[in-house]
Formats: structure tokens, sequence, C-alpha cells
């Protein structure tokens, strides 16, 4: 079953306990800009629920694809595990927090783009390599925040989870480059993957003055910076191309080397 949201269409949301309130945009969303105490349960609810979700789209995957190669399969399975052990970390330390499940709105992303795919290759493209690979660079990020926030023990609880999503990603990354030298195809279901994503991106982009249901203004959100996490993704089995190319988005073209075959010789040939 499918929803639209904002004329794109997503995979219809998973069940949810009657607790939580499930919602389709970011305006509806709670998410603050400061590190106050309600902040911080939020942010800590948000990643219970993300980790709730990386949950049922593994499995989920596991269901669907079930003539796939037995070692990958054994790795989705590995995954469930780790993704089922985040959840209960975060809902235990947000309980210590003073928080509850269902204390703000959540919202099933993930979920609804990647079950849009009816390939493997596809969902370990968008799931494991593009948003998995984009909480690497979330939560090098995050560990050093709730550092300065003194609170160490959320900071080591993010610093465990990371160690655990860079294997999420290289595995990805592994078993998407052996698929594809044994059927080619599989690179033209990546870029399907990636342009559905683009789509949905753009549909689902704040526009001027959207603000959510925290008051915070979507389009002018800059209170925390990330940039690409070079050392894990290494680790992660990203290309040095792959690593150059997401500098260049971010604005460091200039401090990068040209990809190989890009320089031209002084005659211009």
């Amino acid at each position: 079953m499918t929803k639209s949201v904002r004329g794109v269409s997503l995979r219809h949301d998973p069940a949810r306990e009657d607790c939580f309130r499930v919602v389709d945009s970011h305006k509806d969303m709670c998410d603050y800009a400061d590190m106050s105490e309600v902040s911080k349960r939020q942010r800590i609810h948000k990643h219970m629920h993300n980790e709730m979700q990386n949950l049922e789209i593994v499995a989920q995957s596991l269901a669907d694809f079930r003539d796939e190669p037995w070692d990958l399969r054994l790795q989705l399975a590995r995954q469930c595990w780790d993704e089922s052990r985040h959840a209960k970390l975060f809902y235990r330390r947000l309980r210590e927090m003073g928080g509850y499940k269902g204390e703000f709105p959540v919202m099933n992303y993930e979920w609804g783009v990647t079950g849009m795919m009816d390939t493997l290759p596809a969902r370990l493209a968008l799931q494991n390599r593009t948003f998995e690979g984009g909480e690497m660079d979330l939560l090098a990020e995050l560990v050093r925040r709730w550092r300065e926030a003194k609170d160490d023990r959320t900071s080591e609880l993010l610093d465990g989870i990371l160690a655990d999503e860079i294997q999420h990603v290289r595995y990805a990354n592994q078993w998407l480059k052996r698929l594809a030298s044994k059927n080619p195809r599989v690179l033209l279901e990546v870029v399907k993957a990636i342009r559905y994503l683009e789509e949905v991106t753009k549909a689902m982009a704040p526009s001027a003055g959207d603000v959510n249901a925290a008051g915070v203004d979507l389009t002018g959100w800059t209170h925390l910076e990330v940039f690409t996490n070079l050392d894990d993704r290494r680790l992660a089995e990203f290309t040095e191309e792959e690593l150059v190319e997401l500098l260049r988005q971010e604005g460091f073209g200039a401090m990068t080397p040209e990809p190989a075959g890009a320089r031209r010789s002084s005659s211009g040939t």
C-alpha cells in the first residue's frame, strides 16, 4: 500500500502503538534548534524512532527477498539485531531523561522512501549507503555536541552506535559492488533509486516561511553544520573519488584534487 504526500508516492506507514502521533510533514515535527531539556528529549525520541524504522526496513527486506545470497541475508539479519538494540538503548536513555514514548510526533520518512523500491540493491543504495551514510556524518558531529552539553552518557551512546552504522554502510557498499560486477543492471536500479529520492527530497523541501511545531523556521534552520565524516566513510569503503565529490558538494572544491582523467595538458588536448 502507498500514500501520497506532496504529490509523491510513499510506502504506507507501518503499524504504531496508539501512543505515537505519526505525521507526514517536517512542519508537524518538533525539531528544536537548541539543546534545552525538552530539545534533548526530543532528539533522543527521534533517534529511538529512527532505529525502529531501520529495523522494520531491514526486516521487510529479509521477508521480501528470500532468494538473495545467504551471506547477504545474514548481514541483513545482523543489522536487524543492531537496530533493535539501538532502539532499546535510546528508549532507556529517553526514560532516564524523564521522557516517554509518544512524547513527540514521529515521521516514517525513510520507511516510506525505501519501501517503494522493489529490488534489494535499490534498498541498500537508499537505506544503507545514503541514509545511514548521512547518519555517520551526523553522529560524528552529535558525539561532540552532546559532550559539549556536558552529557557524556549520551555522547558515548551515540559513539557506540556510530561504530555499528559504519558496518551497515560497509556491507552495503561491498555487496552493491559485488552484485553489479555480476549484473550491470544493478547500477540502473541504483540510479533509479537515487533519482526517486531526489524527486521526493524536492517535493518535501520546506517553502519560504515554513515553521515547524516547535516554532523553528525550517528554511533558516542552520543550528547544526554537518560535514562529511571522511575517516568513517573510508572505513565504510567509499572510494576516494566519491569522497572528493561529497567535499565538492559542500563547497570545498578548490581544496580537493580533480578526479582522475579530468586534468588537461597545457596545450589543451
